[in-house]
């Protein structure tokens, strides 16, 4: 017996949720060809569609679904369902780096939930669009020195904006009650002015951040938290208080077992105890960073801690170590340039 449209779309829904979102998007796709005549289902299944590509990252493909799904809840007189495909398509072009359009889909999505009084859209729409600016913001500093505060007037204005609605949607989330979006929002206000150069804006927001990602218990939020304030704690010259949140950075990288941010956290440590002048205790972390990014054959990160480790050695006047691993850092530099592979950096 042929399996009807609404079947399949249910399936495809299971196995989405199961997080298999290839087999789910083929059950979803399936469910189109069949067709129905409920226009709403078919709506749904659009924006389902649309989200499982996202997942797999094929964003041409959800974007497709997504304005699919936009065209059919106009058609059919769905405000709410306009606005949660014009969330999903802001989303999608976020990714694809189309910030102009994402920001008017955004702002739609907001238009439609305040017109319908849906507080839990509206919230949403905010967020959405604090990430389109934040991301424009990023992308605008890419290719300028990597110093916090040290910005454009465009780059100012856009991070500025995502500001703005990062504060309306953190205002509307403290209404609803919502604490982990709360912890999200504080964690974006962070980032933001950290990046605008506000040290002290930063480091409150990130304080308001970890206090939340401990009352969840989210051990990965409350990692980032730790990172993101000692790196703010570095530019204010307090490097003691850096160095402590790095150890926790650390311990809690540890225990998620995840190396790559132990590796950072070693780096990081290795650089707060030279600003520090502690040359001993930098050594000690750029040599569990460069064993670590040995284990994880990271020649990036080889190379920058050899780098740091030669300045170590000079600084405590060990010529020969230092020599040993300028050669060393000379080495990789030269193959990860033949190699095209990221250049090698040395800030924080």
């Amino acid at each position: 017996m042929e399996a009807s449209c609404l079947e399949l779309a249910l399936e495809g829904e299971r196995l989405c949720k199961a997080g298999d979102f290839k087999a789910g998007a083929a059950f979803f796709e399936a469910a189109v060809q069949v067709g129905t005549e409920d226009l709403k289902t078919l709506s749904a299944i659009y924006s389902q569609l649309g989200n499982a590509y996202f997942y797999l990252k094929e964003y041409a493909k959800a974007l497709e679904y997504h304005k699919h799904d936009l065209t059919l809840a106009r058609s059919i007189g769905d405000r709410i369902g306009e606005a949660k495909a014009s969330g999903n398509l802001g989303n999608t072009l976020k990714v694809l780096g189309q910030y102009d359009e994402a920001i008017a889909c955004c702002q739609r999505h907001l238009d439609i939930s305040q017109e319908q009084g849906d507080k839990v859209g509206e919230a949403r729409a905010l967020y959405n669009a604090g990430n389109v600016f934040h991301a424009k913001g990023k992308q605008l500093s890419w290719n300028m020195p990597q110093i916090p505060g040290d910005l454009s007037e465009e780059v100012k204005e856009t991070l500025l904006k995502a500001t703005e609605y990062y504060e309306r949607n953190l205002e509307l989330v403290k209404q609803l009650g919502d604490r982990a979006a709360q912890g999200r929002a504080y964690g974006n206000l962070g980032n933001t002015h950290y990046l605008l150069g506000n040290f002290n804006e930063a480091i409150a927001f990130h304080k308001e951040r970890l206090a939340i990602a401990k009352e969840f218990g989210d051990k990965a939020a409350e990692r980032r938290a730790y990172s993101n304030l000692g790196n703010a704690h570095i530019f204010l010259g307090m490097f003691d208080a850096s160095a402590d949140y790095y150890k926790k950075t650390l311990q809690l990288s540890r225990q998620l077992k995840d190396q790559a941010v132990e590796a950072q956290a070693c780096y990081s440590l290795g650089n707060t105890y030279t600003l520090l002048q502690d040359y001993e205790r930098a050594i000690e972390y750029h040599l569990k960073h460069l064993s670590i990014a040995q284990e994880l054959g990271d020649r990036v990160g080889e190379g920058r801690a050899s780098w740091s480790l030669g300045n170590a050695y000079v600084a405590l006047g060990n010529h020969e170590e230092a020599l040993r691993y300028a050669r060393k850092h000379m080495e990789i530099s030269c193959e990860v340039r033949e190699g095209g592979s990221q250049k090698l950096t040395h800030s924080q």
